[in-house]
């Protein structure tokens, strides 16, 4: 009895590490897309008078979660894994309970940019926990199966959000998000031991990452990759910002919004597959501009709809093919853009990954911030942001050189 109350919790398999990696980056997806069916009544009841401001409780979450990025790659480099994850969840937790209690929008945004914070904790520990482990094409193979896991979670999150201000009204979808990151993390703490060794550690020193964002925005291929990533993330966030309102008041189809996302979630989720068999072929910078063209055509079509103005239920179907594309686009770019920003820095790998998440994300949400309050009632402020987005993209990739062009 004695030696198996000593004997170490055994480790998780390949399949439940897979899961339970899925579940911990998840954490951001969830606190995004099951908030989104409590929008309206939030917005009833912090902010009858400007309900386009609610939107900033999805944008100013993403905020906080690309400043938090910026910090958290270190201080898994220097700490290990476990306290990012664990010290990451912790402050998540407590940005939920605060915006539970929020009595003004004021507060609730507040709470929310600290949650955001805290979620980048678990999103990057569990990345760099997979790094440890596995590495080139293993390391590749894992990541796909946890992004096809992770799918689910934006596919069934509106779902569950819509169930849960049904049942308990908007305030308990901040208790959900405390329970869902208390089971990842005691499943993790359970099954994961530490997987960066003390000797592998390296100091968290500022001037380290001084010189890396320096050496970043330094590297034109990686500064433009960043600039286009941002793009791409900006046409996102302002479309998932005011989704919930062009269902509602554009379209009045509020109750079966979390389905139609839901749909469209698992559609898009396909692009990652598609990447992986066309871009060895095609290669990195055409499979971007190739679909940021696309992107170009399709929200130029979109815009031009919109001002026509088609019946019923033809604006809707024009609406939510064009939605699809813009959740399409970004499976076969971002990974791609990524990629080319990371190329040249491969001697300062991990910070330059924590730099490049953090800027691409905060300009993401200076370009959505803006174009998703211009919400009027109409999707088409939306869709001249995502062809702007686009056009600008598609100029930006053309500069995109590589070492290997010479």
């Amino acid at each position: 009895m004695t030696v198996l109350a000593q004997r170490a919790p055994r480790r998780a398999g390949p399949r439940e590490f897979v899961f339970m990696v899925a579940m911990l980056t998840a954490t951001v997806a969830f606190a995004i897309d099951a908030m989104m069916p409590a929008l309206p009544e939030i917005a009833a009841a912090l902010s009858p008078a400007m309900p386009n401001k609610v939107q900033l409780i999805l944008t100013l979450f993403i905020l906080g979660m690309g400043l938090g990025t910026f910090v958290t790659g270190p201080m898994a480099d220097a700490w290990g894994r476990r306290p990012v994850i664990v010290g990451g969840a912790a402050v998540y937790c407590a940005g939920a309970l605060l915006a539970w209690q929020a009595p003004t929008l004021e507060w609730m945004l507040a709470a929310r940019f600290l949650q955001g914070l805290g979620a980048a904790g678990p999103r990057i520990g569990a990345v760099a926990m997979v790094r440890d482990l596995h590495g080139g094409r293993n390391m590749a193979r894992i990541m796909s199966f946890v992004m096809l896991v992770f799918s689910l979670v934006p596919a069934l999150a509106p779902s569950g959000g819509a169930l849960i201000v049904a049942l308990a009204g908007w305030r308990a979808i901040f208790p959900a998000f405390v329970l869902f990151s208390v089971l990842g993390v005691s499943w993790y703490l359970l099954r994961q031991p530490e997987t960066l060794p003390p000797e592998a550690r390296q100091p968290l020193r500022p001037r380290r990452l001084a010189r890396a964002t320096r050496e970043v925005l330094s590297t034109p291929s990686t500064r433009l990759s960043i600039a286009v990533q941002a793009l791409c993330l900006g046409a996102l966030f302002s479309l998932l910002s005011a989704s919930q309102q062009i269902f509602e008041i554009s379209f009045d189809r509020a109750a079966s919004f979390p389905l139609w996302f839901g749909l469209t979630a698992v559609l898009a989720s396909s692009a990652s597959l598609i990447n992986a068999r066309l871009v060895v072929r095609l290669g990195m910078r055409a499979m971007i501009k190739a679909m940021l063209t696309v992107q170009v055509v399709v929200s130029a079509l979109m815009v031009a709809v919109t001002l026509a103005g088609p019946p019923a239920p033809w604006d809707f179907a024009v609406f939510w093919i064009w939605m699809l594309v813009v959740f399409f686009q970004n499976g076969l770019t971002l990974g791609n853009l990524n990629a080319l920003a990371m190329e040249p820095l491969g001697h300062i790998a991990g910070l330059a990954a924590s730099v490049i998440s953090a800027l691409s994300t905060v300009g993401a949400v200076l370009i959505a911030v803006p174009v998703g309050l211009s919400f009027d009632g109409s999707p088409l402020p939306i869709a001249i942001g995502a062809l702007c987005c686009a056009a600008r993209g598609v100029l930006l990739t053309g500069r995109i050189r590589r070492e290997s062009d010479g």
